[in-house]
Parts: structure tokens; C-alpha cells; sequence
């Protein structure tokens, strides 16, 4: 049993910077990411990190801005999301499998979720 649950989504200006945290219980996750969904859009890749804090990767949208780490003392996965953007905004969801997954961006790769967390960034 695997258990994620997001935290430190709200409602911040555009150009300011917010942290969010995914905390996974139970089996170890190889390869961890996160992805967003905003209204009335399909669920978009953000980020991966693998079991060692290795084999990142950003999708271009975010490149530069965010930030994936991961701190296995704690079993906890983050995004540093800086200089947000208007088109930031979504809900953001952790996601995990305990494949070691080099060339995972899409949704169906990962085999578990967590309820999500609402940015939403205004002008």
C-alpha cells in the first residue's frame, strides 16, 4: 500500500515563488514526478526525479523556474516553483512508481497518486 499526499498549493502574485511537498508512505517509489492539470486540460508532465535524487527532468514549460528534489530521509518528494506564471496555475499531483522510469513523462507510466494540491497564481 502506497499512500502520497501533496501539501503547499494556494493562491499567490505572478513572479512569486511557492513550495510544494509530497509525502509517500509505504513501498519505496523508484522514480517519483509531478504533474498539474489545469481546467478543462489533460494532465501535463512537470517534473521527474528518480530514487537517488538522479535522472531529472523538467518539461520546457517549467524549465529554469522549478525545482524537483527529493529527501529519502524523510520519504519526501518537492517542487520549488519560482517566478510562477498565470499559466501555472492548476492542480498539481504527485505521482510515483517503484519502476526506475528514464523516459517517463506520461500519466499511465505511474502507478500512484495523490489527491492534488490548487495553485493558483493571479496577476
Amino acid at each position: 500500500q502506497v499512500h502520497l499526499v501533496e501539501s503547499g498549493g494556494g493562491l499567490v502574485q505572478a513572479g512569486d515563488s511557492l513550495r510544494l511537498s509530497c509525502a509517500a508512505s509505504g513501498l519505496p517509489l523508484n522514480t517519483m514526478a509531478w504533474f498539474r492539470q489545469a481546467p478543462g486540460k489533460g494532465r501535463e508532465f512537470v517534473a521527474r526525479i528518480n530514487q537517488r535524487g538522479a535522472n531529472i527532468y523538467y518539461a520546457d514549460s517549467v524549465k529554469g523556474r522549478f525545482t524537483i528534489s527529493r529527501d529519502t530521509g524523510v520519504n519526501t518528494v518537492y517542487l520549488q516553483m519560482n517566478s510562477l506564471k498565470l499559466e501555472d496555475t492548476a492542480v498539481y499531483y504527485c505521482a510515483g512508481t517503484r519502476d526506475y522510469c528514464f523516459g517517463c513523462f506520461a500519466a499511465n507510466s505511474f502507478d500512484y497518486w495523490g489527491q492534488g494540491t490548487q495553485v493558483t497564481v493571479s496577476s
